[in-house]
């Protein structure tokens, strides 16, 4: 049968990649609220430093792991997906994808499509096909993916950071995109279910696979919007039910989440390119939602508490870095497998 004998967590941010000596031009380019503080260039340079240890203790503890598939929950920004059919709910089932490959270096490459940088990584289609098998007999209704629309970019940098950045590529890869950005997006609860499903999936796998999970993106951050800011007690809190092995919690915390009147970072967008113009359904806005790819990560070992390897609020972007990980094999520091509920 196959296992999932891990789970990361990890944050994509441009940031993650951009040098120290950048992050004071990333901020003049941003809209940030008058009350987030600012980073001395020693204290830039040191978090920048802090997120470069956890990208290297993260690669470390994946290597241990030693997964044949990683399977990574991430989200599409426009990307594959267009309005003209978003998916809540997408898993690639192909043996060959190909992803943009570039990572930002400066505040001018956030965003910036090159063709150049498109490179092609191994997926693992027997897999994925066999997650999405599962999913319908849980009762839910996956979009399956066997190629991109446009091979020039492919995959996002959902899925293509935190491969090339904990990885050198070479491992297949099995992409499950959730509705992160784009009202109506997926709650925290569905997240968790989802998750639940997929992980489930995984052990009904009669290969013997090895298996790691990645949540991929935030933690808090609302990239672009006027007022930006850190909500570093949200974070906090996500962060203490993801060490307690709880993403029922997690899930609960999200979408209570409720904004103050005057916070302007999380008002709607009107109808247009990139917007829907639709409701929410409830919790914060932005990239901030991403906490969902954590949400139902964590939720395949259910009960598993994680390690927390750093949080790096980085105030020139805004955003919270997370970085995390959970042991889930048998005898692991984090105890016996989880029994499902």
């Amino acid at each position: 049968m196959a296992r999932i004998v891990g789970v990361l967590h990890v944050s994509h941010s441009p940031v993650c990649s951009m040098p120290a000596e950048h992050w004071t031009e990333l901020r003049r380019s941003r809209h940030l609220r008058a009350d987030v503080p600012v980073d001395s260039e020693a204290d830039q340079i040191a978090k920048a430093g802090r997120i470069e240890a956890a990208f290297a203790a993260l690669r470390a503890r994946l290597a241990e792991m030693a997964p044949d598939v990683l399977v990574i929950f991430g989200d599409d920004h426009y990307e594959c997906f267009t309005f003209a059919g978003f998916p809540a709910l997408a898993v690639w089932v192909a043996d060959e994808l190909v992803g943009a490959a570039g990572l930002p270096r400066r505040p001018g490459d956030i965003g910036r499509h090159d063709a150049a940088t498109a490179r092609p990584v191994p997926g693992h289609g027997a897999l994925g096909g066999a997650i999405v098998a599962g999913l319908l007999r849980r009762g839910f209704d996956p979009a399956f993916c066997t190629e991109v629309d446009d091979p020039a970019h492919g995959l996002g940098h959902a899925i293509m950071r935190p491969l090339l950045s904990l990885t050198d590529g070479s491992v297949p890869v099995v992409p499950i995109l959730l509705n992160c950005y784009f009202r109506p997006q997926v709650t925290g609860r569905r997240a968790y279910e989802i998750g639940r499903a997929v992980g489930e999936a995984i052990e009904d796998d009669p290969t013997d696979l090895r298996v790691v999970v990645v949540g991929s993106g935030g933690l808090w951050h609302t990239p672009g919007a006027d007022g930006a800011y850190i909500d570093e007690a949200f974070d906090t809190a996500l962060l203490d039910a993801l060490r307690d092995g709880k993403p029922a919690r997690m899930a609960e915390l999200f979408d209570a989440y409720g904004p103050d009147p005057s916070d302007v970072s999380q008002t709607g967008l009107p109808r247009g390119q990139r917007h829907t113009g639709m409701a929410t359904l409830g919790g914060p806005q932005g990239g901030t939602r991403e906490a969902c790819n954590w949400i139902a990560a964590t939720a395949t070992v259910d009960g598993r508490g994680a390690t927390v390897v750093d949080y790096v609020p980085v105030y020139a972007s805004p955003v919270g870095l997370g970085f995390a990980y959970v042991s889930a094999e048998e005898g692991g520091e984090h105890g016996p497998q989880s029994t499902r509920q």
